[in-house]
C-alpha cells in the first residue's frame, strides 16, 4: 500500500475535528465562572505582554460567547492601551466577515448573528485597510503548539484571512486544557504564530 493511499480523506479529517471540537467544549463547559474570570485575567496580561501588541497600533479581535474565555477583557485593554480596535460583523447574505472600528463596548456593539456581540454597523465605522491591521486575535476551540487551530466550523475566519495577500501578527488565546498534542488540518487552516493560555506564551 503507498503512503498516498494511507493519507486521511477530507471527511475523515471533518469527522475527528467535530469529536475534537465537542469533547474540548464539553470540558471548557465545566469550568465554572470563577476560574474563567481568574484565567481569561491572567491570558489577558500575556497578551498585553507581547512585543507585537505593544507595537501594534491597529488590532483585530472578537467578542466572546458561551464558555469562551473572557476576550472582551482584552477588548477594554486595547481601547484603554489607545489601540484602534476592530471587531468582525458576520455577513450571512456573503457569509463573510465584515470589519468595524469601535469606540466603547457600550452602545457600539448588540448581539448579532448566532448571539454573538458584534459592532451596530449604524454607529461603527466599517474598515477596508487590512494592510493597516497590525495583529490579530484569532477565536478557536482548540490549538496545539505546532500553531494548528480549530475553529467552530463555520469557516469565516479563514475566509477572511484568505481574502489578504499578507497577514499580521496572528494571535490565538485560550484556556490551557484547549491545547492539545495535533490538530488534523486541512488546505484550508490557516496556523497561527502565537498561543497564550494562562499558564504559558508559546511561539508556534
Amino acid at each position: 500500500m503507498h503512503l498516498a493511499d494511507m493519507a486521511p480523506s477530507p471527511s475523515d479529517i471533518r469527522a475527528r475535528k467535530q469529536a475534537l471540537r465537542q469533547r474540548i467544549i464539553a470540558a471548557r463547559d465545566q469550568l465554572t465562572p470563577t476560574l474563567q474570570a481568574h484565567w481569561s485575567g491572567e491570558i489577558v496580561r500575556r497578551l498585553c505582554g507581547l512585543a507585537s501588541y505593544k507595537t501594534a497600533r491597529t488590532v483585530l479581535g472578537y467578542l466572546n460567547f458561551g464558555s469562551e474565555w473572557h476576550s472582551e477583557l482584552w477588548v477594554r485593554q486595547a481601547l484603554a492601551d489607545g489601540k484602534r480596535v476592530l471587531l468582525p460583523r458576520v455577513n450571512k447574505a456573503g457569509r463573510h466577515l465584515d470589519l468595524y472600528q469601535i469606540g466603547n463596548l457600550g452602545d457600539d456593539v448588540a448581539p448579532g448573528a448566532y448571539g454573538i456581540r458584534e459592532p451596530v454597523a449604524g454607529r461603527c465605522r466599517r474598515f477596508d485597510a487590512p494592510g493597516e491591521i497590525d495583529l490579530i486575535l484569532l477565536p478557536g476551540v482548540a490549538f496545539d503548539r505546532a500553531g494548528g487551530r480549530l475553529g467552530y466550523g463555520g469557516g469565516f475566519f479563514d475566509r477572511l484571512l484568505a481574502r489578504w495577500p499578507q497577514q499580521p501578527s496572528l494571535v490565538a488565546a485560550a484556556f490551557a486544557l484547549q491545547v492539545v498534542e495535533e490538530i488534523p488540518l486541512e488546505s484550508t487552516d490557516r496556523k497561527i504564530d502565537w498561543l497564550v493560555t494562562e499558564n504559558e506564551t508559546t511561539r508556534c
